[in-house]
């Protein structure tokens, strides 16, 4: 984590760029920022565009401030190439998510990286379930797919009662793509870490049943 990979910068570069940009240029950060009713008029670059957006410096700090310290677990075990498809399938599928939730919303709209970050952090906890995480509020270690289950629970939550003027579909759906994308690019993690396998697909598992049933 001290030595950052070049993949890593360059994202982490872009986001405090494309960032600041938004945040001195209002028609800049209209067009980019994820909107419903822009997607379904065709914009689809703002499914993208909008990952790279942050509402303040403090929404890019926190963002940033995790990919850091997740980030280069992912390249160490997968290489770059295959962390930037983590990177953006799991920013995509937030959005994705979003705007199924939000598809008759027309004015909701949405920014920043965290979709993408949530992938790289489901990324990170299956690859190295072992990790622990040391919180500034909690004096000791927590385990790293404690954190990440009890993330997508309050992201379920958070979804069901409309919690903040947070994204927590584009968390979810973040995770989502970096569950899916590293089992599929690293498939020994299904006899070397079955049981966290199974574990971080509990939220996701009931999730889906939330849907199905109407309760979502």
């Amino acid at each position: 984590m001290g030595n950052l990979s070049l993949v890593t910068i360059v994202i982490i570069a872009a986001n405090v760029i494309i960032s600041y940009k938004g945040f001195n240029d209002y028609g800049f950060f209209e067009r980019y920022k994820f909107n419903v009713g822009g997607v379904r008029r065709g914009e689809q670059i703002r499914m993208f565009s909008s990952g790279f957006l942050h509402a303040d410096t403090m929404h890019l700090f926190f963002n940033m401030f995790t990919l850091y310290f997740f980030a280069d677990v992912v390249v160490h075990h997968l290489e770059s190439l295959n962390f930037i498809i983590i990177y953006v399938v799991s920013l995509v599928l937030g959005s994705l998510l979003s705007l199924y939730f939000h598809k008759n919303e027309y004015h909701y709209s949405a920014v920043g990286a965290s979709g993408a970050v949530t992938g790289v952090l489901y990324s990170a906890i299956l690859l190295e379930p072992n990790m622990s995480l040391y919180m500034f509020f909690i004096p000791v270690p927590i385990p790293a797919y404690v954190f990440g289950i009890g993330y997508l629970l309050y992201s379920i939550y958070g979804m069901k009662n409309k919690v903040g003027n947070i994204g927590h579909d584009a968390h979810f759906g973040g995770a989502i793509g970096g569950y899916v994308v590293t089992l599929i690019l690293a498939p020994w993690l299904f006899e070397t870490s079955l049981a966290m396998v199974g574990l971080l697909a509990v939220p996701i598992i009931i999730l889906f049943i939330m849907h199905k049933t109407g309760k979502l």
